[in-house]
């Protein structure tokens, strides 16, 4: 079955760093666009950033760009997130996601937390002085 395992989360202060990393496993990794979501306890469930199958495009929401970069090795069937400049707004559960459509496909890619069909259980990010 699939399994999406994140880790990597962790307290950093305003400005920091931190990278995300997401085990896939149960499907044909190089076959499916990847995201990350991100949920504030009590808040909808925001999309973060997405990649496609053989990693040559990524989209990302506007409150992240130019700061998190979304990559992935499909040899290792690893998804990351490397979060830079991070800001007191980007606490909250990280979980990355799989695209509920194999590519080549005539979907566009998926950007809202619905496009997906499987998340992971989350890594914490706090950023906090």
């Amino acid at each position: 079955q699939v399994q999406l395992v994140e880790s990597g989360g962790g307290l950093v202060q305003p400005g920091g760093s931190l990278r995300l990393s997401c085990a896939a496993s149960g499907f044909t990794f190089s076959s499916y666009a990847m995201g990350w979501v991100r949920q504030v306890q009590g808040k909808e469930l925001e999309w973060v950033a997405t990649i496609n199958s053989g990693g040559s495009n990524t989209y990302y929401v506007d409150s992240v760009k130019g700061r998190f970069t979304i990559s992935r090795d499909n040899a290792k069937n690893t998804l990351y997130l490397q979060l830079n400049s991070l800001k007191t707004e980007d606490t909250a559960m990280y979980s990355c996601a799989k695209g509920a459509n194999q590519e080549p496909t005539r979907y566009p890619p998926p950007t809202r937390p619905l496009d997906f069909d499987y998340w992971g259980r989350g890594t914490q990010v706090t950023v906090s002085s």
